[in-house]
Formats: structure tokens, sequence, C-alpha cells
């Protein structure tokens, strides 16, 4: 896609009818030796402020491509957005000027990324990392963005932050790391913020630790917040939408209850199948069956077919559009009816 250089930032205060972050028919493709790899084949998703917006699905899926599409933050090339539109607060990101784009990343629109050990600079210290954020895009001195790096540590309940403001990541836990991330991501007090797998590797306790931080701060200023994960059971309590992905496209979009209560595509279905439930001690775990697909080459129709036990004749041939089952629910399934209906074919 053809970027035309403009300096025109997203005006803040009042979105009228525009949500806070509109994600619509985005594309992007990596141009390899191999081939074109199509990581996300026409995405589209809505973020209000306070919102928490769920993308789930397996690795491979476009989730965290999806995400580096927003910030901006992908190589191009080896990736190319060849279709779409990233708005925020109604202004195309895509059609920025680099440096105009410099100015939304980071500071109205943040990341926390996934691995907290290698996203932080290991010959730096925590408070040294932190600081930098006001030092570089508030002109802050160096003692008063230090201050405000403990007030962040804090704030995201470190103990000890004023004597530890000078420790290096390496003598943190894994959950103390990915405070650390969160701290830096909220600086700047972001509009919206992307959470990468924020609880990987993570405890199930420091899971829920986490979940109820990124809740909390979410309350105190009502920024949106795109949930990235593989894991149904972390959004249960935190999402109040969730997007469904595989294979580069969104299959099933829908508010929480509606997925849990009752999925519409045999992917979602599938996935929460497949959470251990405590009325089902010692018998054996649900598994979709078979692989995701090669990106590179992708089944024809639809890209779940060959793992999907509803596959008839068109689903070979046809791709599925997102079905609209409610105002704000869609399926991206030739046969959603029987799936509601919970009728296998």
């Amino acid at each position: 896609m053809k970027k035309t250089s403009t300096n025109v930032l997203p005006a803040e205060g009042g979105l009228g009818d525009e949500p806070l972050l509109a994600v619509d028919d985005l594309h992007v493709e990596f141009h390899t030796r191999a081939g074109t790899v199509r990581a996300v084949n026409g995405v589209s998703y809505t973020v209000g402020p306070g919102e928490t917006l769920a993308v789930l699905g397996e690795s491979g899926s476009g989730k965290s491509v999806t995400a580096q599409a927003i910030m901006g933050i992908l190589d191009m090339p080896p990736a190319v957005i060849p279709k779409g539109q990233i708005r925020f607060r109604g202004t195309d990101l895509l059609k920025l000027s680099e440096e105009a784009r410099t100015q939304v990343r980071g500071q109205r629109i943040a990341m926390i990324f996934q691995d907290a050990l290698s996203a932080l600079n290991p010959v730096f210290t925590v408070g040294w990392q932190i600081s930098e954020m006001f030092r570089v895009h508030r002109g802050m001195s160096k003692s008063d963005a230090m201050k405000k790096a403990v007030e962040l540590m804090d704030r995201v309940r470190i103990p000890a932050a004023r004597q530890r403001v000078n420790d290096y990541p390496h003598q943190f836990s894994g959950g103390m790391r990915q405070r650390i991330m969160i701290a830096m991501s909220i600086a700047l007090d972001p509009e919206v913020l992307i959470a990468d797998e924020p609880t990987t590797a993570l405890d199930v306790t420091v899971q829920a630790q986490i979940m109820e931080l990124l809740a909390e701060l979410q309350r105190e200023s009502q920024m949106g917040l795109i949930l990235i994960t593989h894991d149904l059971g972390v959004v249960a309590d935190v999402a109040d939408k969730i997007a469904v992905m595989y294979a580069g496209r969104i299959v099933e979009q829908a508010p929480v209850y509606d997925i849990y209560k009752a999925p519409a595509h045999p992917y979602t279905k599938g996935l929460l199948d497949s959470i251990p439930r405590v009325d089902q001690k010692g018998q054996d775990l649900y598994a979709i069956k078979g692989l995701p697909p090669n990106l590179l080459d992708l089944p024809t129709g639809c890209s779940f077919h060959p793992r999907c036990p509803y596959r008839q004749d068109n689903c070979v041939t046809d791709v599925p559009p997102l079905y609209e089952i409610s105002g704000t629910r869609g399926s991206a399934c030739h046969y959603w009816r029987e799936v509601l209906d919970g009728d296998q074919q």
C-alpha cells in the first residue's frame, strides 16, 4: 500500500460515532523466497473507550501481525500492506508519515510484548528504561523522569519500588518483569493498549494478578484494550467482546457471553471444548484434529475445512463471508446455524 506523506495527527477528545480504533479489511503479506505468506486476510474489528476486545486463535493465526500493523512496527519489506485501513480517532494511520506515526506510537497507542525478558534491555536498569519514555517524549530531566519511574513501579504494585528502581531485568521474577513492561506501556497514558499474550509462561496465580492489574488500569483511564491470547480461560472475566482468528481471518466475532454460551463456528467450539473442566476429571481432553494450514498455500474455500467436523462439499470450494447472526455477532461458517444448535453433520 502506498503511503501518502501527511503529518495530520488524530485529534484528541470526542469521537462522535467513530470508534476509538477501527481496523477495516486489513491485509498483510510477507514476500519471501518461498512465496507470498498471506498472514492477515481481511481482518476488521473496532475498540471503543473503556472496551476490551480479546483476539483469540492458535499460533500463526495472524493475531500478533495485526497488532504489529496497528503499531506500525512491521519490517516493510518483507511485509506489505496491500489493502485496508487502520483508523485511530477517524484518521487512517497507514496514510500518516513516519514522523507522525512515531508520535502516535507509544504515546497514544502502546503495546505490551509477550516476552518481557527479551523485550527489556539486559544492560540497563529497569528505572532507566521506564524513565527514558519521559526523557524522550516529555523532555523531563533525569531526576524527574526517575521519580516518575518509581511512581509507575508503585502503580503496577512492584514492592519496594524506590529500592528496586536501579535493579536489572534479570533480578526480577517473570511476573514482576511483566509488570515492568506494563509500567513502560502506560507511562504516557495511551488511549489504546495492545497486550500481546501478557500472561504467557506465568503461573495461574500471577496470570490472575496481571489481568486484574490491566482491568484496574483500564478503569482508571478508560483506555481501549486489545488482549491477544490463545487462552479462552484468561479472557472470560475481562473481555467485552471476542474476535476469533484462524489462518489470517476472523472466523467469529461476538460479545463474550454469547461466545461462551453457544459458539457459532466449529473452530471456536473446538477451542472451548479443549478447555479443562472440573466436571470432567479423569477424562481425555478434546483436541482439534489436524494442524493449522500453511499460510504459503492456504486451502481452497474455508481454510478450516480440512479439520472441520461440519464440512460439506461447498466448504471446500466457497470462502464463507462473515455471516451476520445478530447486530453484534458474526460467523464465517456456511453452517453456523447447525453449530449453534449443536447438530454435527
